[in-house]
């Protein structure tokens, strides 16, 4: 009953800093990222070996900067999720522009939208849903804690008749709503464990990655458009890159560590604003020692 009750709670809390001006509610996150970053000690540890690991040219001042603006961002993003899926359409449309190769998106051809790992991965789905005139789908995985699932599961299908497919609905299913015009969000760049991963490099690291883009855009017969979502002091720019012309091909391994390629570019220009906070290394290849 009490975690209940501390779960309601939470969720109210997020429905009240959805009436707070964005400049309090960043300012709300950056104490918050602040604290977590002095309290946090073994996920603060996780960062760290990250950031060493994929920019070990950094000096010791750079890698601590990027790693206090990780937790802040982290935690400036999660309170976002308040007006995200609580304040008005109006004020969302306000505070989330989407940018770029526009027409990428246009029309019915099935489409697997590459997300990165980014702190604004909720902002670039509900941009999408609600300003996108198309029906977009994604892969859940569900959270233990039910009323939490439950909350989260409403915000993200708030707009646009989106669906979330869990992780047991099968490749077919997705496939299928693929193959029938309803792009993909896919955020594959995270250490599902070795199983069903692959290992290419990351940041010049071997790391275990999923090929489920190239797999998804194979199956599908589709083509393939990054979206990367940056954190503004006015909200987010959810930027729409060109589709990839040399993407899939008949070589998963190759496909995936292209991703990868890429992926380090488009965090290259924002680093504070990636997911550190994964351990993204955490499967290592044979023979390996565990980074952690």
């Amino acid at each position: 009953m009490p975690g209940r009750l501390a779960s309601h709670a939470g969720v109210w809390f997020m429905r009240l800093v959805a009436m707070l001006p964005l400049a309090w509610v960043r300012g709300l996150g950056w104490l918050l990222g602040r604290l977590l970053y002095l309290l946090a000690r073994s996920r603060r540890r996780v960062v760290w070996v990250n950031l060493r690991l994929c920019f070990a040219h950094w000096s010791e001042e750079r890698t601590r900067a990027v790693a206090v603006g990780t937790f802040v961002h982290f935690a400036q993003s999660w309170l976002d999720r308040a007006w995200l899926w609580h304040a008005s359409p109006e004020v969302t449309t306000r505070r989330l522009r989407i940018t770029g190769a526009l027409d990428a998106l246009a029309g019915e051809a099935p489409l697997v939208i590459f997300a990165p790992h980014f702190v604004g991965l909720d902002a670039g789905w509900t941009a999408l849903t609600q300003q996108v005139p198309r029906q977009f789908t994604t892969i859940y995985t569900n959270q233990a804690n039910k009323i939490v699932d439950q909350w989260i599961l409403r915000g993200r299908q708030r707009f646009g008749g989106a669906r979330l497919f869990g992780r047991i609905a099968g490749v077919k299913t997705i496939v299928a709503a693929l193959r029938a015009g309803e792009p993909l969000y896919l955020l594959p760049d995270m250490n599902f464990g070795p199983e069903e991963s692959i290992f290419v490099p990351f940041c010049g690291v071997m790391a275990a990655t999923v090929p489920s883009l190239s797999r998804f855009a194979r199956l599908g017969r589709a083509s393939v458009v990054p979206v990367v979502t940056r954190m503004t002091r006015t909200g987010y720019v959810v930027e729409v890159l060109p589709a990839w012309t040399d993407f899939p091909t008949d070589d998963v391994e190759a496909d995936t560590a292209r991703m990868n390629q890429r992926l380090q570019g488009y965090i290259e220009t924002m680093p504070d604003q990636y997911f550190w906070v994964h351990k993204r290394f955490k499967s290592r290849p044979a023979g390996e020692a565990a980074v952690y």
